[in-house]
């Protein structure tokens, strides 16, 4: 039983294994008669059952034209001549059952074999037809299939919460002995399932489809045994694209989102690994809803060039999806721009998107003001705007970048300036043995854009892998710079920057200045776990870039 589905002081005592398989439609051990009134399917709804789906789509499809259709039917609850008559598509049953009289309306009326020894059904008065206990009983009312069976309302009770409310009710309705529920024909075999699934703690359905049917059942009835089973068996089901969106969207479908939240868990990891390289999947990426692009952007093992690339995609995809400016304002505000990590943005797109119309002008303001702030390393101003924000912590992690954030100062005067840091954790210089190269994002001095890149070099003088570090110039123009730098890194006991290499360098576009052997060490001695340059599992390096002067070729 699930005890969280009953009322302080109503618990039973048996456990949630036990199997009742043996009285299920057994008038021996039964109190009740459960007469089912199954509403028949149209030849359109036959053309797309979902017995026969092929895919997840086409369960979806089902499922919301169904619900539409049965939105549309009234009479949820009748009674007539001592039977209760439920409809089976209603969905909230509060603390007592309300019922309509339906004198006009003919019932199949089921009574029980003289001999005790079956059921009889006789829905036109002059013939009748004998069956043994375990079999069905079959009719026809107005089009209706009627099929009756022998039901414990202790058993009943103990597993669902619709029928604990129905049967527990202080109503006289609730101590009538025959119970008429009427549902979809496309509901059949999923609450017959549901049936057995009580009384055994067992399914027969062997398909994700059918699963997800049993489930909707089991939330309808409020069976939350079975929905955690049917969850379990579709998180252990070949998952794709299509059935992981599907499932985000399940809580939003049912009246206990908690018994899948696992089933939601498992869906938002297939979909941010399946998804981890944006790059790969720009243009189906364009075409997921907003759930699917929350789970893909809240991840931090996504693998993109920058979160400027993020930034770039966010926008895109809101212009696509929202092209009235308030609501796709209204969206940024409250979902997507929340996944934004801003902090690690360049500056560059920084000052974008002070001017980005797509923003809330306040909101824009904030998020740059805090990313500026933790670029500068103050504690105390970003704290505020942290507040002022109320987001989530996350977006100060780090994403797997390909080109790595860094930290720039920029002077104008006395002369053009910038001071650039580059942080790499240990790992990532581990990963670059024995000729990996890493480049940081890029930045703007005098007009042109500039990077970073490390790399595990050969050392042509020991023959010796090492680290060494470059300054490129991005892009070939017109336009020549002669630069001064200096390289430096933090190292122990101080922990103060030292100054490494330091020259002077005229750039012509396309080029790049550095040295193959920054730290004049070996790569295992640089690596090494007494490392001096290591602080804390970090490397900080920086760079000092002045330009003396600026010719056009």
């Amino acid at each position: 039983m699930d005890s969280a589905l009953w009322p302080v002081g109503a618990r039973a005592r048996s456990g949630s294994d036990s199997d009742f398989a043996f009285a299920f439609n057994d008038r021996n051990f039964s109190d009740r008669v459960l007469r089912i009134e199954i509403i028949p399917v149209s030849a359109q709804e036959s053309k797309s059952d979902p017995e026969g789906c092929s895919s997840i789509a086409d369960w979806v499809s089902n499922r919301k034209r169904r619900r539409r259709e049965e939105n549309k039917k009234d009479d949820d609850v009748l009674m007539h001549h001592g039977e209760q008559i439920l409809n089976g598509s209603m969905l909230n049953i509060e603390d007592g059952v309300t019922y309509k009289n339906e004198d006009e309306e003919a019932v199949l009326m089921v009574k029980e074999s003289p001999s005790g020894g079956g059921v009889h059904t006789n829905p036109l008065g002059d013939e009748a037809a004998h069956m043994d206990d375990s079999s069905w009983i079959m009719g026809c009312k107005m089009g209706l299939e009627v099929k009756t069976i022998h039901i414990s309302s202790p058993i009943l009770a103990a597993k669902s919460r619709f029928f604990y409310k129905l049967f527990s009710n202080e109503t006289r309705e609730s101590k009538q002995r025959h119970v008429t529920l009427r549902i979809p024909a496309s509901e059949e075999a999923a609450f017959m399932n549901l049936l057995n699934f009580m009384y055994g703690n067992s399914l027969s359905t062997t398909t994700p489809s059918a699963w997800l049917d049993m489930l909707m059942a089991a939330d309808k009835y409020e069976v939350a045994s079975c929905m955690r089973f049917c969850s379990r068996l579709l998180q252990i089901s070949p998952m794709t694209c299509e059935s992981a969106l599907l499932y985000l969207d399940l809580p939003s479908m049912l009246l206990m989102p908690e018994a899948v939240q696992p089933l939601t868990n498992v869906a938002k990891q297939f979909l941010a690994a399946h998804y981890r390289d944006m790059t790969k999947f720009e243009e189906e990426l364009l075409n997921l809803p907003l759930a699917g692009i929350e789970v893909i952007l809240s991840s931090d093992d996504l693998q993109v060039a920058s979160e400027d690339c993020v930034y770039d995609f966010v926008l895109k995809w809101a212009r696509t999806h929202y092209p009235n400016l308030e609501e796709r304002r209204g969206m940024l505000g409250t979902r997507l721009g929340c996944l934004i990590r801003f902090p690690h943005m360049s500056y560059q797109k920084l000052m974008k998107v002070i001017a980005c119309n797509d923003f809330h002008p306040e909101l824009a303001s904030n998020v740059v003001l805090e990313a500026l702030f933790f670029k500068k390393g103050s504690p105390r101003q970003l704290s505020r705007a942290v507040e002022e924000l109320n987001f989530s912590l996350r977006r100060f992690i780090e994403r797997p970048y390909k080109h790595r954030p860094i930290k720039v100062m920029q002077f104008e005067l006395p002369r053009r300036q910038c001071v650039v840091y580059l942080d790499l954790k240990r790992e990532e210089c581990a990963r670059l043995f024995p000729s990996g190269r890493l480049y940081s994002q890029a930045f703007y001095l005098g007009g042109q854009w500039f990077f970073l890149s490390a790399h595990c070099n050969i050392d042509q003088q020991t023959n010796l892998n090492c680290f060494g570090l470059f300054l490129s110039m991005q892009e070939k123009g017109s336009v020549s710079f002669a630069v001064d730098y200096e390289f430096a890194a933090r190292s122990k006991p101080t922990e103060e920057y030292m100054s490494k290499y330091k020259g002077t360098y005229t750039f012509t576009g396309g080029n790049a200045v550095g040295y193959r052997n920054l730290f004049s060490l070996p790569w295992p001695a640089f690596m090494a776990n007494d490392s001096l340059y290591f602080i804390k599992g970090i490397l900080h390096l920086r760079a000092e870039l002045t330009i003396r002067t600026v010719t056009l070729s």
